[in-house]
């Protein structure tokens, strides 16, 4: 019982930090490309990350791991740190905010089919109907309720925002197969991340210097939002059913609303509270298990 509610709080976190990312990701990129945002916020990631490890004193344990096991590490990295973000804020360049999100968070989902795949989790027809559900629920907050109105503006970014989904899905169920450290490999991905995306800002784009405005959101966004929540998710991971996780992330879209609506300012549809409505149907369908009372003699 004690993991299980630990789980949740892990995972409660990473929902309130996660569901800022459309704030900060705005206020970042009014001024910064995409590139120098993923350059910053990895950078601020990755101190915060050795910060931990020094702390911790898990920095004395680095040398207990493999080659091989930095290989997978770094693997890991390239996956969830490095390729998900770059193929997320390409594909939200090429296409609309409705479309990016509702696509991009199809990854609980893969979640789960990956999970059953790979983990060998069991696959039940309860578990279906509640992620169907609960997406359900995300379409209707992010069409504002004309589900049959949504019109695919490109195809390439669409195609994109799907297959930054599932390089997000395989990072976590790899990640949780593997079931390394969750401080020492959270550092390893950002460093892997901060490698690579050196590289990219060399060859694609160049080093600016933000506005302290600017400078505040990022050292937000690298500190907590893509930083420390890597170690929250895995813990969740490790501790809550992978079905279950899956289903309570829904609940993020709903909550950047509310942000939205605080820090800039947007409008919150009646769609939205239908919408999380049918969100938490969703959840209490596949956390619900009946009593059984056994036959007395």
């Amino acid at each position: 019982m004690a993991k299980s509610v630990s789980g949740f709080f892990y995972l409660s976190l990473c929902i309130a930090l996660w569901a800022s990312i459309p704030v900060a990701s705005k206020k970042i990129l009014s001024e910064l490309d995409s590139i120098q945002m993923l350059f910053y916020s990895t950078l601020f990631s990755l101190i915060v990350l050795w910060l931990i490890l020094i702390v911790q004193r898990k920095h004395k344990n680095m040398g207990s791991y493999s080659l091989r096991d930095y290989l997978n590490m770094a693997f890991l990295g390239f996956l969830g740190t490095y390729l998900y973000y770059v193929l997320l804020y390409t594909a939200f360049e090429l296409t609309t905010a409705q479309e990016g999100f509702i696509l991009a968070y199809t990854w609980p989902i893969l979640v789960l089919a990956l999970s059953f795949l790979i983990l060998k989790e069991e696959l039940t027809i309860k578990k279906i109907i509640a992620i169907l559900i609960s997406f359900l629920g995300i379409i209707i907050i992010v069409t504002r309720g004309k589900i049959f109105s949504l019109v695919l503006t490109n195809i390439i970014g669409d195609i994109i925002a799907i297959l930054g989904a599932f390089v997000f899905a395989l990072f976590s169920i790899l990640g949780k197969k593997y079931n390394y450290d969750k401080t020492i490999s959270a550092f390893i991905y950002f460093l892997t991340a901060q490698f690579l995306v050196t590289i990219t800002l060399l060859a694609f784009s160049s080093l600016k210097v933000p506005s302290i405005e600017t400078w505040i959101w990022l050292i937000y966004n690298g500190l907590l939002v893509n930083g420390v929540t890597y170690i929250w998710w895995f813990k969740a991971l490790e501790k809550v059913d992978t079905h279950i996780v899956s289903t309570t992330l829904y609940l993020t879209p709903f909550l950047s609303l509310i942000y939205i609506w605080l820090f800039l300012g947007e409008k919150i549809f009646i769609s939205s509270i239908i919408g999380l409505t049918i969100i938490v149907t969703g959840i209490l369908i596949q956390t619900y298990e009946p009593k059984t009372n056994p036959k007395q003699s």
